[in-house]
């Protein structure tokens, strides 16, 4: 299921997300104070999206979150539309801003890389919002503005910069998905990973028994992968659940993090993509 931000109205939506005056609902409205605001809403959606999924958000379950009906809310929040930019932008700011970048660039951007992937796996309906087109929020803008403050000075143009940035994201994003919806399979299907791999791969054996020949590179791959990770395991581990197990996801996280951050010290440090380096611009 794939949600796009910015459905709702674009005027209506970006007021709300950065509560300007224009925003309407209760704020400045004289009298008594109302049961309901944005905030509460905006939280309750995320509740409901954390507990049963995006596919399970309407204003129908907000309201009856909050014990109201769907009606109640339109005053303070349009549309489903509106409701899920302004969650999407809410629960960023969950995410730290600040990094020390005493011990490097490196360290600062592996310790935002983890705490997002943390983050995607505690609300992983965030990754079914589509990137495609940004909610354009407080939130999301402080994101890049963390990461960019930590990469700012490393000595890249600011073109490269930007790239290397959307790298990082897309990164992060990608593998956190894989894991997330590892975590949802069990539960969504009522079958476990290893009752999945134990069926299949016995019948892999059965229908394709000439498969490393077919296959000889991937064999050879996978026999020394696994012998590898038996061994470290200390045998706490079979062969069926080498690849699917949590810690070699995060692991896959972690070595393919340090291949781009890699990349991006070599650009420093020979210069590639420095602003001397730069093309000219048109006169």
């Amino acid at each position: 299921m794939v949600v796009f931000a910015g459905q709702g109205d674009a005027r209506r939506s970006m007021a709300l997300l950065w509560r300007s005056a224009d925003s309407g609902g209760a704020r400045g409205v004289p009298g008594p104070k109302p049961g309901l605001d944005v905030d509460t809403i905006v939280a309750a959606g995320i509740a409901v999206a954390d507990e049963e999924g995006m596919a399970a958000l309407s204003m129908r379950a907000v309201g009856a979150w909050l014990g109201r009906t769907a009606m109640a809310l339109y005053t303070y929040v349009p549309s489903k539309s509106e409701l899920v930019d302004l969650m999407h932008d809410r629960v960023l700011t969950e995410l730290p801003t600040e990094y020390d970048t005493g011990a490097g660039w490196r360290a600062a951007i592996a310790a935002w890389a983890d705490d997002t992937w943390a983050f995607y796996l505690r609300h992983p309906w965030v990754l079914q919002v589509s990137q495609a087109r940004p909610v354009l929020g407080p939130g999301e803008y402080a994101q890049l503005e963390t990461v960019v403050r930590i990469l700012g000075g490393i000595g890249l143009e600011p073109l490269r910069i930007r790239r290397v940035i959307a790298v990082l994201f897309q990164f992060v994003r990608g593998m956190a998905r894989v894991a997330a919806e590892r975590q949802q399979a069990a539960p969504a299907t009522g079958v476990s990973d290893e009752e999945w791999w134990a069926v299949r791969t016995a019948l892999l054996a059965e229908v394709a028994p000439d498969f490393a020949e077919r296959f000889p590179a991937l064999a050879a791959l996978e026999s020394h992968a696994t012998a590898a990770v038996v061994v470290d395991a200390a045998g706490e581990e079979s062969a069926e659940d080498v690849p699917y197990l949590e810690r070699e996801a995060k692991e896959a996280f972690r070595v393919g993090l340090e291949l781009i951050l890699d990349g991006v010290d070599e650009a420093v440090r020979s210069g590639h993509g420095s602003p001397a380096h730069a093309a000219p611009s048109a006169p």
